[in-house]
């Protein structure tokens, strides 16, 4: 491996320690449902994060704010010297795929049938460090608060 390589590769490896990673596999809910709920809280530093999951009315919220909880303690695993509360996390990532389709059949009138596809999806979550610059905090993304 050459030098410019190696030097490339310490330096992902030392970014990848930073950040904590949660997947959360086949939820049975809608995608478009899901990432409602996702969209609301790109970006958030986790604790204005996890007030808005637990007050949200939406049903997708409560899988979310557990799965947060999750990247959270994910990020505490990897970082056993820092404490959380002297450091500001924010959600990094967060994305919502399509999981698999479960097919089914409905009847419906003059001996038709309708076909009705029950959707789930995969949701991911990234929680890094935020990064504060010369009075403005400015997060993981790029995006300034």
């Amino acid at each position: 491996m050459g030098a410019r390589k190696s030097i490339r590769a310490e330096k992902l490896k030392a970014e990848k320690k930073q950040t904590a990673i949660a997947v959360l596999r086949d939820c049975p809910t809608s995608p478009l449902k899901m990432r409602i709920v996702a969209d609301m809280i790109r970006g958030m530093e986790i604790n204005k994060a996890l007030g808005t999951l637990r007050y949200s009315k939406k049903a997708a919220s409560i899988r979310l704010e557990k799965l947060l909880r999750s990247a959270i303690a994910n990020w505490e695993q990897k970082n056993e010297g820092q404490r959380l509360e002297d450091n500001t996390l924010c959600v990094k990532e967060i994305f919502v795929d399509g999981g698999k389709m479960l097919k089914r059949i409905q009847p419906a009138p003059q001996g038709r049938a309708h076909r009705i596809r029950k959707r789930s999806n995969h949701v991911t979550v990234v929680v890094d460090k935020m990064v504060v610059k010369a009075d403005k905090k400015v997060k993981a993304d790029g995006t300034e608060s």
